[in-house]
């Protein structure tokens, strides 16, 4: 095996197309290619015929064959005509190779997708899987495990059912359904797919959400003096008028707007880049100290606030404290809003999936935090914790509301 850098940070490679990192003194991929793909999931009862397309990002595809879901290999990101034929191309193959006649395809909920299209395209009745979902249901059966499950699905972007830009979500999955039982309290990302890609907007959006117009002012913070007044004023007037301004509960874009806030990365020059910064600059730490994300109950649901937090972390650089003490306050706080979480939700066994948990210090935070306090943390190890993993979920998912005649 050899070290490369993804994220700016290191990684363990050990072929040509997989990637792994270690995670709690066990190894978890991260792209599942050469030696590790496909990938056999044993699932006791899953009926054979069901394919899955994945997602739009580090797509792979998924079969099903009598006991068991295999999962194809790292494809991309859907987003040019070669990248579409080698998806429909690695579909072709998987179900040729293990001898599958596909009778229901699975796809993510977002309708505009290039997999969600070819999905469309096959003949067979279609099931459309909720994102996050997909992520609980993929850690569920990487792990043998059935409902009922607490999930903790926290990533960057994932379609919600409300239209809203999903990714810090609770959700209960039980036998005969799942519900969104709770989520990071929503703000908005100025510029919609721009804040994607220059975090200091996704902070702007942040800070709005905190202080209101206040937040313009505050021109002694890395990501307001990043915009000249011209920029201040037109983001300022979209965060008013609420144009193309889409509102999210993403925790990817939460880590993106606290890296731009401790003056971290302002603009991701590759996916994610801001989020393992920021996760980086806390490494050497270990004081335990963590910022307050308390989770509150509003309109039944469980909502956890970053303001809280937000101010904390505003006051210790106001005192001149490094970014990397803020950072790991940042982490080991979240890491406590999970047991608070499981907490609240009263289920013992815990379920945490999306790209966010390619976060080591997260994960392994979160994953003590819960054990101390009496839960049982599954996470991955065999199946990637991002979109790579989303075929299986939505391919055990479909079996089982095949099952059940939804």
């Amino acid at each position: 095996a050899d070290l490369f850098l993804v994220h700016d940070r290191p990684i363990v490679r050990p072929v040509d197309d997989s990637v792994v990192q270690m995670v709690g003194g066990a190894p978890q991929v991260l792209r599942s290619g050469r030696g590790y793909a496909p990938v056999r999931i044993a699932m006791e009862g899953i009926p054979e015929g069901i394919v899955a397309v994945g997602g739009h990002l580090k797509t792979a595809v998924a079969v099903t064959r009598r006991g068991a879901v295999i999962l194809g290999p790292h494809v991309g990101d859907l987003e040019t005509p070669d990248s579409h034929r080698a998806h429909h191309s690695a579909l072709h193959d998987l179900t040729r190779f293990h001898g599958v006649k596909a009778r229901r395809v699975a796809r993510d909920l977002h309708p505009d997708f290039a997999s969600s299209a070819m999905a469309e395209r096959l003949a067979v009745p279609v099931t459309p899987v909720q994102h996050h979902v997909a992520h609980i249901v993929s850690g569920m059966a990487e792990n043998g495990l059935k409902p009922p499950v607490l999930g903790i699905a926290w990533d960057g972007t994932g379609y919600g059912d409300d239209g809203t830009v999903w990714g810090g979500e609770v959700l209960a999955i039980d036998a005969d359904g799942w519900r969104r039982i709770g989520h990071i309290r929503p703000f908005r990302l100025p510029g919609g797919e721009a804040a994607v890609k220059e975090p200091r907007r996704a902070a702007l959006g942040l800070l709005y959400e905190a202080f209101g117009s206040e937040a313009f002012a505050m021109t002694g913070l890395t990501p307001v003096a990043a915009f000249d007044l011209k920029g201040r004023s037109v983001i300022h007037a979209m965060l008013e008028r609420s144009v193309n301004t889409p509102t999210t509960t993403s925790v990817g874009r939460l880590l993106d707007a606290f890296a731009a806030i401790c003056g971290i990365c302002q603009v991701n020059t590759h996916e994610g880049r801001a989020a393992s910064m920021l996760e980086w600059a806390a490494t050497d730490r270990a004081t335990g100290h963590a910022y307050p994300f308390p989770v509150e109950e509003v309109d039944d649901m469980l909502v956890v606030d970053w303001q809280p937090a937000l101010e904390a972390a505003l006051a210790d650089l106001h005192n001149r404290e490094a970014p990397g003490a803020v950072s790991e306050s940042i982490h080991n706080g979240l890491a406590i809003a999970i047991r608070d979480l499981a907490g609240a939700a009263g289920r013992e066994t815990v379920v945490m999936s999306g790209g966010c948990f390619q976060n080591v210090r997260l994960s392994e935070a979160a994953s003590e935090a819960l054990e101390d306090a009496g839960f049982t943390p599954y996470g991955h190890r065999r199946v990637p914790p991002n979109d790579g993993g989303l075929a299986l979920g939505q391919a055990v998912w479909a079996a089982w509301m095949d099952e059940k005649g939804n």
